[in-house]
């Protein structure tokens, strides 16, 4: 091709093309391992040092014949196996040893995968006597940069203002909800404070999942989520603590279908004795809890009603005082029904729980009636006060919707 002076070659696609591929097989490119052979496990020590030092002289300053690259290699790998060819056809004869089996995690977390939002250290005590659930939350670990495993920062400045929140599941939010207090610009918090649920049954054991969650507290938007974690509390043994130390995991979805097949309306805390001192029976209302909400903003304000029926006098009502915006309200208040012993086989204690509105109806919240014609565990209860006097019995008693009596608005 004869250019004149100042043209510039041009070339075509198809050329260029033609010009780089270069015809003629393609050739496998090698890999690091071709150059180091593979031994079988189990050689003895030995033979692995022996294959340290022929791997020293197969190096980029050793002379290889160029027409041959791979020649030299092997002959060098044939050399080291006619050193020790007895042990390697034995080792191999033998087959790969058994893999050594992992330490199985008791809870099933991954370390390793699992640490981007941090970690978590707790522990649960079922108090089975006293019906209630005692949930310590010690800190969150904050380890080494390298690994990762720190609170994930939710602010501006790098940090978070961390907090914990357990709800029990299946169960309302807002009647199961519990909290620690907050942790201001901190990856690394110590809580070392008990959160207690009370009420809490060998049956709610059986089925029922404590959610633990860990969120960034925020005051001019909503809170954010960090992670969360779930322990079944059929895992625990009563009356023996147990400790976790675990990796906080992404939100997960609430069944909401199961948590309304399962809807309560709450627990009530009731002790009876009678007193041969007052030649009465001493009604105890002691505490409720996991009551339904029955207002706007997700909480009741409750109160007690007890009376002692049949009342002809209509005397018998004695009510608490109210507990404002709560859902598990602690009342600690005792009333004496003067009433001869041999007489409380033919009554009946009918308690109820209501919402405190003003300017309007109070709302039922729920109720139990305990007496000769009761059930279960409210029977049972009746029965023991009737035969151990002056001795105080509590018990723990679910809430029905129904109310009992003839009472059809407070």
């Amino acid at each position: 091709m004869n250019l004149r002076k100042g043209e510039k070659l041009t070339i075509s696609i198809q050329e260029h093309m033609a010009i780089d591929v270069c015809p003629g097989p393609i050739k496998p490119i090698k890999q690091i391992s071709d150059y180091f052979p593979r031994f079988p496990r189990g050689l003895p020590a030995a033979v692995v040092s022996r294959s340290h030092s022929l791997k020293a002289t197969v190096s980029p300053q050793s002379s290889v014949s160029p027409s041959d690259p791979g020649r030299e290699e092997e002959e060098d790998v044939d050399q080291l196996f006619g050193a020790y060819g007895a042990e390697a056809a034995a080792a191999a004869a033998r087959g790969p040893p058994k893999p050594l089996e992992e330490e199985a995690d008791p809870d099933g977390y991954e370390s390793d995968d699992c640490t981007t939002l941090g970690t978590l250290d707790f522990s649960l005590l079922y108090d089975q006597e006293n019906n209630a659930l005692h949930c310590t939350i010690n800190k969150a670990k904050m380890p080494n940069i390298d690994h990762r495993k720190g609170l994930k920062p939710m602010d501006h400045n790098g940090l978070s203002d961390p907090y914990v929140k357990l709800h029990l599941l299946p169960g309302a939010s807002k009647a199961n909800k519990l909290r620690t207090k907050t942790l201001r610009n901190t990856l690394n918090p110590t809580w070392n404070e008990t959160l207690t649920y009370y009420g809490i049954t060998d049956e709610d054991m059986i089925r029922k999942t404590l959610r633990i969650s860990v969120c960034d507290e925020d005051k001019f938007r909503h809170n954010e989520f960090i992670g969360e974690t779930r322990i079944p509390l059929k895992k625990l043994k009563p009356n023996q603590t147990k400790t976790f130390s675990i990796c906080l995991e992404k939100q997960l979805p609430i069944d909401k279908t199961e948590d309304k097949s399962l809807e309560e309306r709450g627990r009530i805390l009731i002790s009876l004795k009678y007193s041969s001192q007052k030649s009465g029976l001493v009604v105890g209302i002691i505490r409720c809890a996991h009551l339904a909400a029955m207002d706007a903003n997700g909480y009741s304000d409750p109160y007690v009603k007890t009376y002692l029926k049949p009342d002809e006098d209509k005397k018998s009502k004695h009510k608490t005082a109210v507990k404002k915006k709560t859902l598990n309200p602690e009342f600690n208040e005792e009333f004496c029904y003067e009433i001869k012993h041999c007489d409380l086989s033919k009554k009946t204690l009918e308690v109820t729980v209501w919402d405190y509105d003003l300017g309007k109806s109070n709302d039922f919240i729920g109720g139990v009636v305990l007496g000769i014609n009761a059930k279960g565990e409210r029977l049972k209860h009746w029965f023991d006060c009737l035969k151990n006097k002056d001795k105080k019995i509590e018990r723990w008693h679910t809430l029905t919707n129904e109310l009992p009596g003839s009472f059809l608005s407070d």
